[in-house]
């Protein structure tokens, strides 16, 4: 089944900035497109808009006035539904409600032909659902754009139920035709991005519920060491927190409030009190005039110390000896079947984050994970009120011999880092188990639909299955809700690993 002839009429119903966004992608792709909209006015309104941006396009040097004149050409508002009865995909764009969309697409089903394609753009919705009260539900597929349109690469090909194959391969080789990066998904609660992307949001909510950073703090350690290119509370207060917020109660709900998807009681609150972030002048940060942007907490100058005595492998963290070396401190390997850490000349202990927590161990200091240590402008230390002050000092020093600026939080099990990037590997693995997608789509998704520096996969592949795994374990020791439960696929992952690897 290849992609929708370019002489092939496109609808799109629906002309709010998702609606114009659709409809300018498959307008620059070549099609004849016709836009409607229920408001009268509207679609002429959005036509106009349209129109503009391309200009504006051809201003910037990314269209030709002779592309742009042909596109104009072929857009047309349409008064009535009656004039999309040509045309051979009419995608939705229309008020979040499945009432809506039903009705919408029930009276479309009377008016274009048997073989025309019907999309929804839903976000939250259920694209079975949608297409339950269709007479010919097959040919209805979830176009899940992301906005602006015209701008992000990633389209997500939602089939329901319900969906025919033909229909689904259809919709992903026209936006592919149409220059999108599409990802075939079935339909699950959030699809792909929006289902994975979950504890991105969630797990920063936690450490600051947990009192163990500010918000400063945790965006710059996510950007910093951990290469998201912005920090959860940053990034919600750009989304909107009441949209942030609404799609996780959507997909908790959806899931029957399972716990791994339990939305934030401190985000409620601050959608509560209308600080819903960039458009409301205030959120997580004050955006108001002269407002200044809270720095995060750096820790002050110390001494390194002279040497480190290296136990075990430190797997993903190993990277650090060389740097260590580098730096001129002398690192002294023992082989200690024990543990993999690094041991302080004042006799304090440096980990990886492992899900644990200071307090449970004499005089150790948690390190977190990073994207790449080579590369990390910051790394973030964890201690206990029980760690030495010297421990604390030689391990803050050791990181700023290596031109790393230090944060000291609180003592989280699995510190931001760490357990942000174990839960959405797991999350992934979950999701590949029960059918919702491909490694390779979830990976293609999570980059560009997101922007993370890495697939969940990727990382899985980097850090080891098993590393996130344990790391899990340990945090559903410390919080034994079901949160942190290592999901079946993972535990089959990590073990089968080891077995390969001779560990187990």
């Amino acid at each position: 089944m290849t992609a929708l002839d370019l002489s092939s009429p496109v609808a799109v119903v629906g002309t709010g900035t998702m609606g114009q966004g659709i409809a300018q992608v498959a307008l620059v792709a070549g099609h004849p497109v016709r836009l409607h909209d229920a408001v009268p006015g509207r679609a002429r309104e959005a036509a106009a808009a349209i129109g503009a941006r391309l200009d504006r396009l051809v201003e910037k040097g990314r269209l030709t006035g002779a592309d742009r004149d042909a596109a104009r050409a072929r857009l047309r508002p349409a008064d009535s539904l009656a004039e999309l009865a040509d045309c051979s995909l009419v995608a939705e764009a229309v008020l979040e409600r499945l009432d809506a969309k039903q009705e919408l697409l029930r009276e479309l089903e009377g008016i274009v032909g048997d073989d025309c394609l019907l999309a929804t753009n839903t976000s939250s919705l259920s694209v079975t659902a949608v297409g339950g009260a269709l007479r010919v539900p097959g040919r209805l597929v979830g176009l899940h754009f992301f906005n602006p349109a015209p701008l992000m690469p990633l389209v997500e090909v939602v089939s329901g139920f319900a969906t025919d194959v033909t229909s689904a391969t259809r919709a992903y080789e026209t936006a592919r035709a149409w220059g999108k990066t599409p990802v075939a998904c079935a339909d699950t609660p959030g699809f792909i991005v929006n289902r994975i992307a979950r504890p991105f949001y969630a797990e920063a909510f936690a450490v600051l519920e947990y009192q163990g950073a500010d918000p400063a703090t945790i965006d710059a350690i996510l950007r910093e060491s951990g290469g998201f290119r912005m920090g959860a509370f940053e990034l919600t207060d750009l989304i909107g927190q009441d949209v942030n917020e609404s799609v996780t109660h959507s997909v908790w709900q959806s899931f029957f409030q399972d716990v791994r998807f339990t939305p934030s009681l401190v985000q409620r609150r601050l959608v509560e009190s209308g600080r819903l972030g960039r458009k409301s002048g205030h959120g997580w940060y004050d955006y108001g005039e002269g407002a200044e942007r809270p720095e995060p907490h750096t820790a002050e100058q110390e001494a390194p110390p002279a040497y480190v005595v290296a136990e075990g492998d430190l797997g993903p963290a190993s990277e650090l000896l060389a740097l260590i070396r580098e730096a001129g401190i002398q690192v002294r390997e023992e082989d200690e079947d024990h543990g993999t850490r690094l041991v302080l000349p004042g006799g304090g202990q440096l980990v990886l984050a492992d899900g644990q927590t200071s307090v449970e161990f004499r005089d150790v200091v948690y390190f977190d994970l990073a994207l790449d240590y080579r590369e990390a402008t910051r790394i973030a230390l964890s201690a206990s009120q029980d760690t030495s002050p010297r421990t604390v000092a030689e391990a803050t020093g050791l990181f700023q011999a290596l031109g790393k600026k230090v944060s000291v939080i609180g003592d989280v099990p699995g510190m931001i880092v760490a357990r942000t990037v174990a839960r959405i590997i797991d999350l992934a693995h979950d999701a590949v188990a029960k059918g919702v997608a491909t490694e390779e789509d979830i990976d293609t998704a999570m980059r560009l639909g997101v922007n993370y520096p890495l697939g969940p996969f990727e990382w899985s592949r980097r850090l080891g299955s098993a590393w996130a795994c344990s790391l899990m374990d340990s945090l559903h020791e410390c919080d034994p809700s079901g949160r942190y439960a290592p999901s079946l696929a993972l535990y089959r992952h990590a073990y089968a690993t080891d077995k390969r690897e001779g560990t187990s």
